[in-house]
């Protein structure tokens, strides 16, 4: 029944893959209810400034950078299942311990091993989607567990908002130990997992050379780079856009991010679908020149009344979704098959170095942008994003995965 189901989203059959799947949309549930929150929540329950906590996250989030090629020479040694659960198990222990954290210096360890833990997650997690999927449906399975997660976070948001109405102590506590008892269940789920066979390579310098005289792949990190700064525009700039630019009411940025998450919730599996039979780069070069478009639509706002610019926000969050639909399951399917096995480990923690170095730029950089006007910001994505489309022009000329053809049957892989 479930596989009928899914199979009408145009989303894989799950087969003996079901607690992984579950496992996913755990965590994700619970991670949607903590980041709504986690700074308000040392702000309720310690009495650290909103600076010292700030400090204490941006701490975090610079040890994750070098801790990601690390993570993935651990992937190739010992295998990603393993990666994976000290993954959860780290961000499990972290939360638990939030809930005694009342100093700067707690703050500040606990953090690190919960961005720590992230990392080792995300590190793995495309490591086990390429062993669990076959060549030909790897963008059905990359697109589909995206889908899931964001259906996740949104159920995560809702419960996260319950608890900032109800504004308590004790409101706040559950929502992290709900976070940690997710992490622990996922914990359980993804024992099922099956094994990645670790690499036995035990020359990590002469590996990471390897990786990065690899051109082609080095390419396809530039275009990843492209995509990932773009989808930060969702919850960085938009936002601000629209309330504090345009001085629109505070509901049209849920709107903006309800859209977001129905569309990538129910269309993920159609767009992949429709995919089919198109060349992969071709469809990086699409994703771009939505994105551009979307920021061009964004700019608009500025020149009408405050209903049209509702109007104009909305439909450019649709048009934006549409970018994200189409890149995020194909960079997803390339970088766990342009490298190579033994290596796919280091290989993917450089995917993830983009979403890294993107999350950690992208605040400020829009910050900056905002301050100078309504404009430059979009102007500077939209730009940006057609420098990602050439990229991928030139992507399928070097790359051979960015070469073939979206087949969205299990071993089956068209030629160029």
């Amino acid at each position: 029944m479930l596989d009928r189901v899914t199979d009408k989203l145009g989303f894989p059959s799950l087969g003996h893959h079901r607690r992984f799947v579950t496992a996913i949309a755990i965590d994700a549930v619970g991670s949607g209810v903590f980041m709504p929150v986690s700074m308000l929540y040392f702000l309720v329950t310690t009495d650290l400034s909103l600076v010292q906590i700030g400090a204490a996250i941006s701490v975090a989030s610079a040890a994750a950078i070098p801790a990601g090629p690390l993570l993935g020479g651990i992937v190739d040694r010992y295998g990603a299942k393993r990666v994976l659960l000290a993954g959860n198990l780290a961000q499990f222990v972290g939360f638990l311990a939030y809930l005694v954290t009342d100093s700067f210096l707690g703050l500040t360890l606990w953090t690190v091993v919960v961005a720590v833990g992230r990392t080792a997650f995300w590190g793995s997690y495309g490591n086990i989607v390429a062993a669990i999927s076959q060549p030909g449906e790897r963008e059905k399975w990359f697109g589909f567990l995206g889908a899931l997660r964001n259906v996740g976070f949104a159920a995560g948001g809702l419960l996260s908002g319950l608890a900032i109405t109800i504004g308590t102590h004790e409101a706040y506590l559950s929502v992290v130990l709900v976070n940690a008892v997710s992490y622990a269940v996922a914990f359980l789920l993804l024992l099922a997992v099956p094994p990645t066979a670790p690499s036995g390579h035990r020359s990590p310098e002469g590996a990471w050379a390897t990786v990065l005289r690899d051109r082609p792949y080095r390419l396809l990190w530039l275009v990843q780079l492209c995509y990932s700064t773009a989808m930060m525009a969702l919850n960085f700039a938009m936002p601000i856009y629209a309330v504090t630019v345009l001085g629109l009411p505070g509901w049209v940025t849920g709107a903006v991010f309800t859209i977001n998450t129905v569309m990538v919730g129910f269309g993920q599996g159609l767009v992949v679908r429709g995919m089919t039979g198109h060349h992969r780069w071709r469809v990086l070069v699409l994703t771009n020149l939505v994105f551009a478009a979307s920021f061009v639509v964004l700019v608009g706002a500025t020149a009408v009344s405050v209903v049209l610019a509702t109007v104009v926000v909305l439909v450019g969050s649709v048009v934006y979704t549409g970018g994200e639909l189409l890149g995020g399951p194909v960079l997803g399917a390339l970088g766990a098959e342009a490298a190579p096995e033994h290596l796919r480990g280091r290989y993917l923690s450089l995917m993830q170095l983009a979403w890294t170095i993107s999350g950690a730029v992208a605040p400020v950089a829009f910050a900056w942008l905002l301050a100078r006007g309504s404009s430059p910001i979009w102007l500077a994505l939209a730009a940006l994003s057609l420098v990602g489309s050439l990229l991928a022009v030139q992507l399928g000329r070097v790359l051979p995965e960015a070469a073939l053809r979206v087949t969205n049957r299990a071993g089956q892989q068209a030629p160029a």
